[in-house]
Formats: C-alpha cells, structure tokens, sequence
C-alpha cells in the first residue's frame, strides 16, 4: 500500500527538480523518503534537499521550500511542510489513506514482464531422514518464493534431488554389504519401517564401518560408478532408496506449508547426457584442462578464480588453484553436474529434461518431475520449465566456494549476464540451545563453553526434522487445550499444528540468515515473546475483537468498510487518534517490507516487522476498547483500523508460511 505513494510522490519530485533546476533522470539525486521518530513532525519526510546543496549552493531549507512551493497537491496527502533543517514534511490524508487500505482495489495483480526466477531450494540429500538444518533451508527458500510472487514476480520452485551422490552411494553399501539386502528385502523393510529414519541410522553405521578400514572406501567408489552408469543391481536399488526418501522429505515439508513446482532428479541429468553436453561446451571454451602431472593427475579440472594469490617460502606464486570436475576414473564430481544443471536451467544448454507429473500438493498444486524415460517426453500438459531470467540458488554458506565455481563457469561460456543473475542465497547451520538439546536426549557436557551444541547427521547426532515438528505440535496441544477446554481433540490437534510450523518457520527467519542459530523450543513457541505463536495470537486476538463487534453491535468487516465513506475523519486527526494512526500507518508498509526483504535477501527483515507490528497492535488493544467504544464514529474507526491490522498481519504470516488459526 505504502509503496504506491512513495512512487507518486517520488515521480512528482522528480518532475519538480526538473522543472526548478533542470535536473533530469541521470542528474537528479535518490529520492530518499523516511519515517520521522515523532508523528507530529509528519507521516513521511525527504530529505533530497539536503542532496542538493552542493549542486545548487543554496541551504537546504531554502532547496526545501522552492521544493514545496512548486509541488501542489498530492493524491493522498493532506499537507506539505518544510521543517527548520532542511526536511520536506509530508501528513498523510488519514481518512482517506484508511478507507483506500481497505478497498480490494489496492490489492496487487498481474504479474511482472521481468521474466522468470527460478529458485531452487530444500535440495535434501535422498538417504536418511530431513534434519533440522533443512528445516532453515526450507523456510528461507519457501519464504523468498513467496515474497517474490507477492511482488508479483514469475517463480518456478526447484527441489533438486541427488540421487547418483556419495549419501545415497552409502546407503547401498550399508544395504549389500552391511546387512546384505536383497531389492525385495529392502522394499518389504520400506514398507514395514519409518524407511527414512531406518536409512539415517544405516548411514551412520556405514560411516562408521569406513572409519574402521579405510579400504573399505572402495566399496563407494565402486557403488558411485554403478549409479552413474546406470543399468545394474546398486543403481536400482539407489533409485528406489531415493524415490522412497524423496516423498518422506515432501511430507515432512508439507508439515511447513512448503510446495514445489518440479523435482529435479541428477540421475536424469547423467541418462540424458546434460554433463556430457556441458563437458563438451567447458572444453571447447578452454574453461576444463586435463592435467597430465602430480596428485590431480588424469582429472579434468578447472583452474579457481576467487581472486587469491598466495606466496611460497621463496617469494614466488604457488601454483594456481585447481578444482577437479571429472575424476582420473571418469567420474564427475557434483560441481560438475551442478554446472550443466544451471546451464539448463537459464535455457544455454540446448537440451531438455521429459517431465511427468509426480503427486498433488495438499494446497492443490501439481508438482512435476523430471525424467529420463522417453513416455515423459512429449507431455503437451507439462508446464515450461527452466528458460530463467534469473536464478537462485538456496544453499548453506559451506557451499559458497562452489557456487562461486558456477557463476566462473558460466562467465568463462560467454554467459556473463546469467553468471551476475545466479545467486546464492546463502545462509549458516542451525545448532541446538543447551535446553534443547538437553530435552532431546543429547549429553550437553562436551560442549563446553560453547553458546549452543553442534549436530552432525553423518555421525547419528542430528536432530531429526519429524521429530522436533512432534515434540513442538505435543506441546502446543497441551496449551491449546488448556486455554481452551470446549475444543474436541481433532479441532485442538489442527490448531496446535499451525502453532508447531509458525513456531518453526518464524524461529528460521527471525535471525540474518549469516548467522549460526541454536533452535529453543521453549523460545520458539512462546506466546508472549518475538515468536511465531506470539503473531498468530495477535492476529487471532483482532479477529475476536471483530467477531465480538458483529455479535454485539451487529456490524460485520463488510459493514465496517461500507460505512467509512459516511463517517468524518476527526477520531483519526485529533490527539487521541494518533495511536491508531500508527497502527494504520505501520500496517501499511508491508509492501515496503517486502521489497526491502527481497532487494537485500535478507528475510529477518520481515520477521522483525511483523513482530513490531504485532506489538504495536496489542499496546493499542490494551489502551483503547473497541466493542465497548460509546461513540459509535470512533468505534468505526477503530474497528477499521483492527480490520486492517488483521489484513495485513495475516498476509504477513503467510509470506512466512504461516497459518493463522481461527482460535488459540
């Protein structure tokens, strides 16, 4: 809502500066606009006068008023001023801001001409169990998936599977060599166990058994090639490892309210020849070498630019850095295919996958995968995937090397354009608090001094993502029905597993996605703290305000915006108006919000919004009544005020995934 103003009236300075000083648009400076600390000073401030001082040798008051003097009205605003120090003073026409807020004319629609971001994130390794770090990946990728749809950008959501990997190369291994499963065995285990949590604890002993003898290594080198070359007992089996794990993960997730356009399988990226057409395309642009000398001798590799140099003992440059794509077995390392994936993905490799249709989401969406298999390629019903305008990547900062590797190799292709527009969306592990840990069974003495207490899934020591989704649904089962005794148990289960996924997705966000998290139980589901429960029951909290009005006063949502136009502005002007004013001003800027979160990847920033504007509400709520409001044109008022509020902190939720109960 906020932002449609900040345009008119950025386009109408700009016009101004024209006209007063000649300035045109590679001339003219930012248009800054902000929010004065004290309402009455105003509702929005520029400060481009300032901006002007050197370039027109006047002081910025005097650039402030010839500013002012020259603008006229503006659609929205009811006055303009210049404050001693140079600001533009804009107050907002109240009233009419209020009754345009609530219009559904404001709403946005269409979609954007800027082509197609592709962004691919969750990408869980197919052989055990998702973790709680997936949890942070999913959350940070659903959450920038739907931001970009709310600024009405085209969004095609990737989960791209590594089922020909080292994880899923291991699991066979614990499959043959350990335990000596036949296929038939290992279906009737899938079928009789939780198969995913089975293979996290199989995995862990393969790692172990490794440990043991390192010529036992062997086994993977071998097991990895079958997978790669396909058409044998171990790729079999890894195929149905992973496609039976792949829909355990998609569960799990659909815990979180996360959905997916296409599941992108790196097995059909090796059946259709992807790497070996982008083999062909690194060497013939000199981007790949095969060295023929030392350690890294018979591997094709690619030379690092990630602009160090370092200086041997005797003042020289070490040799340059190398990355091996293909190993001297013939291999290909995962860089390698992740290459020819974003190859394809911005449409430059000039082949394609078949698609068919995988399953129905619960929110009704058509998830599709990719596949080798010639019925899967001529699917006139598939939508067109890949052809990105821009592409990114969700991925934890251990990763950044690689990534950096994928913008080199496209930049070496001649794709500079594609390599600035591939972005990693970057982000750091997730821990566990002590008390946390502690609940989960985990021995916290080792940690030390340390603030949180590190996991590893490759050890058995990570926290299973099913797991914490229980024990958090358990305990908000036990406060809803508490708080809420007339429910029956299917109405307090549903409630209590809104509560359970807002209470991990806000904890996700709420913090920059550079720094290390310890996950708090107890943190994340508090009602009364910066949590996903505690915006859930301020949203709840205002919808029973309204429904309160309706029952007593007979006045609906509908009722209240229909009677606006008719009622005078005075209650949202004078003094006593001015906390709802803020109320209505914040809780408009969340298109703001949006657009700052998108503009710095940063997805804290409409965490925290939306916690301030939670609070901001409930420290109205608990000043001014509503239902019990004498003057019925101040209760209107109010009332819209709360109508929007509740608008607005439920579509802000739902950028993060969240539900808003219909009780808590």
């Amino acid at each position: 809502m906020i932002l449609d103003l900040h345009d008119r009236l950025r386009e109408r300075i700009h016009t101004v500066l024209s006209n007063l000083y000649g300035l045109g648009p590679d001339t003219s400076p930012p248009i800054v606009i902000q929010y004065p600390p004290n309402r009455l000073l105003g509702d929005l401030a520029v400060t481009v006068a300032f901006e002007l001082v050197r370039t027109l040798r006047k002081a910025p008051r005097v650039i402030a008023q010839e500013i002012v003097d020259a603008l006229g009205s503006i659609d929205g605003v009811a006055t303009t001023e210049v404050a001693s120090n140079g600001y533009v003073n804009l107050h907002l026409a109240r009233a009419d801001f209020l009754r345009a807020a609530l219009s559904p004319s404001t709403e946005l629609s269409g979609e954007s001409d800027t082509g197609k971001i592709i962004v691919e994130h969750t990408a869980i390794n197919p052989n055990k169990a998702a973790h709680i770090g997936h949890l942070r990946n999913a959350s940070l990728g659903d959450t920038l998936v739907r931001l970009l749809r709310f600024r009405r950008q085209s969004v095609e959501v990737q989960n791209y599977i590594d089922d020909t990997g080292v994880q899923v190369a291991d699991v066979v291994v614990g499959f043959r060599q350990l335990e000596s499963r036949s296929p038939e065995d290992i279906r009737r285990l899938a079928d009789d166990t939780r198969f995913d949590y089975y293979c996290w604890d199989l995995y862990a002993q393969v790692t172990r058994w490794y440990e043991a003898d390192p010529a036992r290594l062997q086994h993977r080198k071998t097991t990895l090639h079958d997978l790669e070359q396909g058409d044998n007992p171990s790729s079999a089996i890894a195929r149905f490892i992973a496609g039976r794990i792949v829909r355990s993960h998609l569960a799990t997730m659909d815990r979180l309210n996360v959905d997916y356009d296409l599941l992108s399988w790196e097995g059909d990226i090796l059946r259709l020849d992807f790497w070996t057409t982008a083999f062909e395309i690194l060497k013939q642009a000199g981007a790949v070498f095969l060295k023929d000398d030392g350690p890294q001798a018979g591997c094709w590799v690619m030379e690092i630019d990630d602009g160090q140099s370092e200086t041997d003992a005797n003042g020289g440059q070490d040799d340059v850095r190398l990355k091996v794509i293909v190993r001297s077995d013939g291999t290909v390392t995962y860089v390698g295919k992740d290459i020819a994936y974003q190859l394809w993905k911005f449409g430059l490799l000039g082949k394609d996958f078949g698609f068919q249709p995988f399953a129905t989401q619960r929110s009704g969406r058509a998830l599709w995968s990719t596949t080798a298999d010639a019925d899967g390629q001529d699917r006139s019903d598939a939508p067109s995937f890949g052809l990105a305008a821009a592409v990114y990547n969700v991925i934890d900062t251990r990763q950044s090397y690689l990534q950096q590797l994928l913008k080199q190799a496209l930049t070496e292709l001649g794709h500079s354009g594609e390599a600035d527009r591939s972005v990693h969306f970057s982000y750091e592990m997730v821990a566990l608090s002590h008390t946390t840990a502690e609940a989960l069974g985990y021995n916290t003495g080792e940690a030390g001094d340390r603030p949180f207490i590190e996991v590893s899934g490759r050890k058995g020591l990570g926290v299973k993502a099913d797991d914490l989704l229980d024990r958090l649904t358990d305990a908000a089962t036990k406060e809803v029905a508490a708080r809420n005794p007339e429910f029956d148990t299917a109405e307090t289960n549903r409630i209590a597993t809104m509560i359970a996924a807002a209470a991990v997705r806000y904890f996700m966000i709420k913090y920059s996605r550079g720094k290390v998290i310890a996950f708090d139980m107890d943190e994340a589901l508090s009602f009364e703290g910066e949590s996903g429960p505690y915006l859930q029951y301020a949203a709840v909290r205002a919808a029973n305000i309204l429904h309160k009005l309706d029952t007593k006063i007979g006045i609906d949502e509908l009722g209240i915006v229909d009677a606006l136009p008719s009622l005078a502005p005075e209650p949202l002007n004078d003094p006593d108006g001015t906390d709802l004013w803020a109320l209505v001003l914040e809780a408009s800027r969340l298109d703001e919000v949006a657009e700052q979160a998108i503009r710095t990847l940063e997805l804290s920033a409409l965490a925290k919004y939306s916690f301030g504007l939670a609070q901001t509400f409930n420290a109205f709520y608990h000043r001014y009544p509503v239902v019990n409001e004498i003057d019925p044109e101040v209760r209107a008022w109010r009332a819209a005020g709360v109508a929007y509020f509740r608008t607005q902190l439920t579509h802000a939720l739902s950028l993060m995934g969240c539900d808003v109960p219909p009780r808590m």
